[in-house]
């Protein structure tokens, strides 16, 4: 079944820095399975806006059993819905909400070393993770390297030092800080591929011991870290991470394809199955999407971003070829699969099937 929003009421509003915040979701008893969770998923909430519906995806920082549904929400200039929560949501009001998603997940097992980056409101899906993980998995550890401009921007400061106090041995937390100095020189900067390289050389981080190497933030702090690490000789099957923006090196989204314009000279035929429901519209925009296309008839498709960096919207295409303008997120053995992304797919054929019962 592809994910269907519902109504959860807000029970708590909770101030982290100057513009940031946590929610707490009350998820009703009968709904308690349908937002069970691993730790590293996110939800896409929804609401309307001067009229207009917004949609945003922000990651899970609660850990699965505690008594609310928490995510972590930054605002960032002319977002429109990290605004619209930072300062006009309030407790008691009702956001529309989808059930857990994505993969950007804790290991399987019973025993492992991680070594996680975040950056900014790039805690979040971590802190879920860590949380989980010391309690759950009593010989694993956890490095943390989370970077922040100061003091004030640090999101769940005190849940982090309450973290290492708990598990003393277990888990490191390292602050790096890019406007504020610290005492230690190493630790003053951002995240990047010649910090990791210094963190690294000092002992402070071990990144060729560790069963797992989980990024979060900006693309281009994933992409230099990435980087760096695949460079000292991390496999790059241990290293998973979540973008919050593309970089700024990203490609631009492609123009559109010869074919993808033939296509739909005269209308391509768009086929989704949603549900075990077969839905038709055609498609006539070569700059569009299959999801602009399928708002355009009137049709409801999952998605998010928008944007190519989450998986709301990923289908398996069962009849015809296409292409993508843009993917941050789908793995390269997705793609061989025939899985797509709708947000960013064009037909290239007369007919395209897409099947998102199938994701």
């Amino acid at each position: 079944m592809a994910p269907r929003f519902h109504d959860l009421k807000v029970v708590g509003i909770e101030r982290q820095t100057p513009d940031a915040v946590a929610i707490a979701f009350e998820v009703p008893a009968d709904h308690t399975d349908t937002f069970a969770f691993t730790p590293g998923q996110y939800l896409t909430l929804a609401t309307d806006i001067d009229g207009e519906e917004a949609r945003r995806s922000y990651s899970i920082c609660s850990a699965p059993g505690d008594a609310v549904l928490r995510v972590g929400v930054k605002k960032v200039a002319d977002g429109r819905f990290s605004t619209f929560v930072n300062d006009v949501l309030s407790v008691g009001d009702t956001i529309r909400v989808m059930p857990p998603q994505g993969r950007f997940t804790a290991l399987k097992g019973e025993r492992h070393d991680y070594l996680l980056f975040a950056a900014g409101s790039g805690i979040t899906p971590m802190l879920s993770i860590a949380r989980t993980v010391l309690a759950h998995e009593k010989d694993s550890t956890i490095t943390l390297v989370y970077g922040n401009r100061s003091t004030e921007t640090i999101m769940f400061l005190e849940e982090l030092n309450d973290l290492k106090d708990r598990y003393m041995g277990r888990f490191t937390l390292i602050h790096l800080l890019s406007r504020e100095a610290q005492d230690v020189d190493i630790f003053n900067g951002r995240i990047d591929a010649g910090r990791v390289a210094e963190l690294a050389g000092g002992g402070l981080i071990a990144p060729l011991e560790a069963d797992g190497v989980f990024l979060c933030g900006p693309g281009e702090m994933i992409d230099a870290v990435s980087a760096s690490l695949e460079a000292m000789g991390v496999a790059r099957d241990r290293i998973r991470f979540e973008r919050f923006t593309p970089s700024g090196e990203a490609p631009a989204p492609r123009k559109a394809s010869k074919a993808a314009r033939e296509a739909v000279e005269e209308g391509a035929a768009i086929e989704v199955v949603l549900d075990g429901v077969r839905r038709s519209f055609a498609m006539n925009d070569a700059d569009g999407t299959v999801l602009d296309a399928a708002h355009r008839a009137g049709i409801e498709l999952p998605y998010s971003c928008a944007g190519g960096m989450c998986c709301t919207c990923r289908c398996r295409v069962v009849e015809g070829q296409s292409e993508m303008a843009v993917n941050f997120s789908l793995e390269p053995w997705e793609v061989e699969a025939g899985f797509t992304l709708a947000c960013q797919t064009r037909p290239t054929a007369q007919k395209l099937v897409l099947d998102f019962d199938a994701a």
